[in-house]
């Protein structure tokens, strides 16, 4: 409500006044219900502290206001969006800009120790007196930016494809009742691919997300709609944007996996973050681009044996793109399992999911011209490297308390074996983080609770090699060894319900 929203939005403005007394604070808001309300009361509260305000000039995707704090050089910047969570909720992302977050923090999120400090300015706001500013309009209050900030936007992510390079790629699109579909659209064509095909039911913003149970793509179920359409249409590959459009899930329509035959239209094929994040990755290393990729420790290590490959630099972070895009300030390439990848750090300093989308066209486009696939792609790197598998178990609770209790008997009842093998590595993150990691010599677990959610989660991952090329059979025997993972997993948690 507005009440929150004002504490909110003063105790940010007086830590920021604190620093930059004229500092601009640039605020973006999606489609959810109250997010333009909100919107709008930050800035009253950011000028009633003395401060400039700008808002965007309508709802539109979380990068473009990540952009817009790096391209307008604001101190900080608010963007008003609960991303992909359920239709009641809405909240806050906060990012400083050069001035206030340095060489690494310049257009990210706040971490530590910022993000207590403003908390506690919050916690001490006496709301009825937070003074605000008079109204909307230069030298009154606050601006209303035109289109203009977008058209920047759009000219920079279409500068993340090469100009000359095949652009013939058919894509069934949906932004999940979110604010992606016209951004994207625009940079598509302004790439030189033709716009994509986007699901009529899901097209345009809604914040009450009718069509699916949760709007996150990650979700079973999500992304039936844009898969019909996909086999409607005859598409190539499909994408879909969460919400806010920070988040690209891509599947392929037609996939049909070896050796299943060859008659028939293939049931298709829902990428996991870690195979998008992996073929992203490697296609920018073949485009020339050197520097340092990062991921974080929940996602699959087959990053860091291309970067040994390719002679490119390699950092692992905590969970978020917080941390990912302070790995470095020669940073290239992010990418997080979670559906978040940022490709080009100096434009956007967090995850972006239609630059993502371009680079994936870019990537399957030219892939196509040589009567080839992404799948085909993943299967030559592979063959290269091993096979990597990653799944997820996850366990969403009422009682935040079932959490701590299965931390505290993993802790207390470390396995000595997983999957007959011994545990050669054990590493407990606390106090920095409520993270364990076991490790064996061909598997790997990362435990921890979800930030976002009241969720356990723990991150799986199996490395089985391909002998004489056989990939059918590696994966055979990667799915099953991933099954026996995760039982063993929550057995180790003391756990039986779970959900993919």
């Amino acid at each position: 409500n507005l009440a929150v929203v004002r504490q909110a939005a003063a105790g940010l403005s007086r830590w920021v006044a604190a620093r930059q007394p004229d500092g601009l604070i640039v605020i973006g808001y999606d489609a959810r219900r109250g997010s333009h309300e909100f919107a709008l009361e930050t800035a009253r509260v950011a000028t009633g502290a003395g401060l400039r305000a700008a808002v965007l000039p309508r709802p539109l995707p979380t990068p473009v206001l990540a952009f817009a704090v790096r391209h307008l050089d604001a101190a900080a910047g608010v963007m008003v969006t609960a991303s992909h969570n359920p239709p009641q909720d809405n909240g806050y992302k906060v990012y400083l800009g050069a001035s206030l977050g340095g060489d690494l923090g310049a257009g990210a999120q706040i971490v530590p120790p910022v993000d207590a400090e403003i908390e506690a300015l919050i916690r001490s706001v006496r709301v009825k007196e937070v003074p605000l500013g008079e109204s909307e309009g230069e030298g009154k209050g606050w601006d209303t930016l035109d289109d203009g900030i977008v058209a920047s936007y759009v000219d920079a992510a279409a500068r993340v494809v090469d100009p000359d390079g095949p652009k013939e790629l058919s894509i069934a699109y949906t932004p999940l009742h979110g604010v992606g579909l016209h951004v994207l659209r625009e940079a598509f064509v302004k790439s030189g691919f033709a716009p994509p095909s986007a699901v009529a039911a899901q097209a345009e913003p809604d914040g009450m997300f009718p069509t699916v149970k949760f709007p996150n793509p990650e979700e079973r179920g999500a992304m039936d709609m844009v898969m019909a359409l996909a086999r409607e249409k005859g598409a190539d590959i499909v994408i879909a944007n969460d919400p806010d459009a920070d988040r690209c899930a891509v599947a392929l329509p037609g996939f049909r996996p070896r050796g299943a035959g060859t008659e028939g239209w293939g049931a298709g094929k829902v990428l996991r973050g870690d195979e998008v994040g992996i073929l992203l990755a490697d296609h920018l290393m073949r485009k020339g681009v050197s520097g340092t990729y990062a991921t974080t420790i929940v996602s699959s290590s087959m990053l860091r044996k291309l970067c040994e490959a390719h002679g490119m630099g390699y950092a692992e972070t905590l969970t978020g793109f917080k941390w990912i895009v302070r790995a470095g300030t020669d940073l290239v390439f992010g990418y997080e399992e979670a559906l978040g990848y940022c490709v080009a750090p100096s434009m956007v300093r967090d995850k972006d999911g239609i630059t993502a989308a371009l680079l994936v066209a870019e990537l399957a486009a030219g892939l196509k011209a040589d009567l080839r696939t992404l799948a085909d792609r993943l299967d030559e790197l592979y063959l290269q490297h091993g096979l990597y598998v990653t799944d997820q178990l996850s366990v969403r609770v009422d009682d935040l308390t079932e959490i701590s209790d299965a931390m505290a008997r993993l802790r207390a009842k470390i396995p000595t074996s997983l999957l007959d093998e011994p545990v050669t590595t054990v590493e407990d993150m606390l106090p920095e983080a409520d993270v364990v990691i076991l490790r064996t010599a061909s598997a790997r677990v990362v435990v921890r609770p979800s930030g976002t959610e009241p969720k356990l989660k723990a991150y799986l991952e199996v490395v089985e090699p391909v002998a004489d090329g056989d990939l059918v059979s590696a994966r055979e025997r990667a799915a099953a060894t991933i099954v026996a993972l995760r039982t063993e997993t929550a057995a180790a948690l003391g756990i039986w319900s779970v959900s993919p």
